[in-house]
């Protein structure tokens, strides 16, 4: 009988791990302590549940590393890349999804598994026997994060994430905003319009930028601290790093044209994704926040457009814990100290929904292989899962390490034959060499 492996976590990697195992035929536990035990940012008990963004970024696998990233999921037979497509929404070139369905039906195809149970009860230790994959993401139990530091030896670290708001659809003012993709990106007519945008002139800026640096914010608990991560800034703290922050980040009104007033060009705009297929609720890009959410509210009321705005949803602030990875973890992403446990996802220090789901396929097909009996490598680091999980567990300095999206600063360079390529050109050979690379790593599992 085949040894069973357990997983801590249903979120994007824990289910990723779990499908990756039960395909190569290794039974699984999956705990998940939702909905019995809630968490302040999960509104569902359902598995993979998206509680920030909608969105997996770009789709681009030619010149985009997570682009790259989405096609080895793809190739690896992942099952969040899987139902993303099949609940795929207009997003101009991004690959968006409708959240509930697209958690639903991840959950659904679990629980019907076979070689998956499902238990209910929190995790509140570390085991010391068994095969374990530990993928409980940015919000950690109090107690299973003090039984990790004190296995460990180490300070687990933290930084917060914040959730931008979303606003319903028909509150916003279609006579100011318009739709449109910036630079018109997209295949179709929808994803080419698949973003709602909001003008401002310098007036209206400096306005918005005062208030909301003289907003309340919400107060940090005794001994934590402000790590950001700057991948992932409250829009607010964006703004106190300077003025202009904003207006050459997630504000910038480059590649756009607002139908109403042609001849005139935006000082910085807004803008707000779809965030279902229904088209009834778009996220505000950019605008995670830790206002208080009568702040919220006035403030993101003076944006243009958004007068008489509606909030489904409104902005909000978590802890987020992550390892030292590259001090704790071997090549395998097992804990040196306690081998019989790895970890995977958020938790290991990789950063977004793509990244996060990917440590979890590699993390179950590497448990798998090893209950198997069988050697699975790491992926080659010219991929970009081999990339991610070699920074992780041992290229990045441990004295700085800090949560990182995958980008192409972490694959080995180009050698640029003929002269110095354009940029477009290298990602290209980027990932041309990624893709053959990953094939060849697959087709060495049989």
């Amino acid at each position: 009988m085949t040894e069973t492996l357990h997983i801590i976590g249903a979120g994007m990697a824990g289910s990723e791990a779990a499908w990756q195992a039960v395909s190569m035929g290794v039974p699984v536990v999956l705990h998940e302590m939702r909905p019995h035990v809630a968490t302040f940012a999960h509104r569902t008990g359902n598995f993979a549940e998206m509680v920030c963004s909608n969105s997996f970024r770009s789709d681009d696998d030619e010149r985009n590393a997570v682009g790259l990233l989405h096609w080895e999921m793809r190739a690896a037979g992942g099952i969040v890349l899987q139902s993303a497509e099949r609940h795929r929404l207009p997003a101009g070139g991004a690959l968006a999804v409708d959240r509930d369905p697209f958690s639903e039906w991840i959950t659904a195809r679990l629980r019907a598994h076979p070689l998956v149970t499902v238990s209910e009860a929190e995790v509140t230790d570390l085991p010391a026997e068994g095969r374990w994959i530990v993928a409980t993401g940015p919000l950690t139990s109090g107690a299973l994060a003090d039984s990790i530091r004190s296995v460990t030896g180490a300070e687990s670290l933290a930084f917060f994430d914040a959730i931008a708001p979303i606003v319903y659809a028909d509150s916003i003012d279609m006579s100011v905003a318009w739709r449109q993709s910036r630079y018109d990106k997209g295949d179709t007519e929808e994803e080419r319009t698949a973003y709602i945008n909001c003008p401002m002139t310098r007036e209206q800026y400096e306005a918005f930028i005062d208030a909301m640096l003289a907003a309340d914010k919400a107060e940090f608990h005794e001994g934590e601290t402000a790590g950001y991560f700057d991948g992932c800034l409250p829009v607010e703290v964006m703004a106190e790093r300077g003025r202009e922050t904003l207006r050459f980040g997630p504000m910038k009104p480059v590649g756009l044209t607002n139908p109403h007033q042609p001849d005139r060009k935006p000082y910085a705009v807004v803008q707000l994704r779809r965030d279902n297929a229904l088209g009834t609720l778009y996220n505000i890009v950019g605008f995670q926040t830790k206002m208080k959410y009568g702040a919220q509210t006035t403030v993101f009321k003076m944006i243009p457009g958004l007068h008489e705005a509606s909030f489904a949803r409104l902005g909000g602030i978590h802890r987020n814990t992550f390892i030292n990875s590259p001090t704790l973890l071997d090549s395998q992403m097992r804990l040196k100290s306690r081998p019989n446990i790895r970890f995977a996802g958020q938790i290991t220090g990789v950063e977004g929904y793509v990244e996060s789901a990917s440590m979890g396929l590699l993390a179950g097909r590497m448990a798998a292989a090893e209950i198997l009996g069988r050697d699975l490598p790491p992926p080659p680091r010219e991929t970009a899962l081999g990339a991610l999980v070699a920074h992780i567990t041992g290229d990045a300095d441990a004295k700085t390490f800090q949560p990182m999206n995958v980008n192409f600063g972490l694959f080995p360079p180009i050698d640029a034959k003929g002269g110095r390529r354009g940029r477009k050109d290298r990602y290209k050979a980027y990932t041309d060499r990624a893709k053959e690379a990953f094939t060849l790593w697959l087709a060495g599992q049989g």
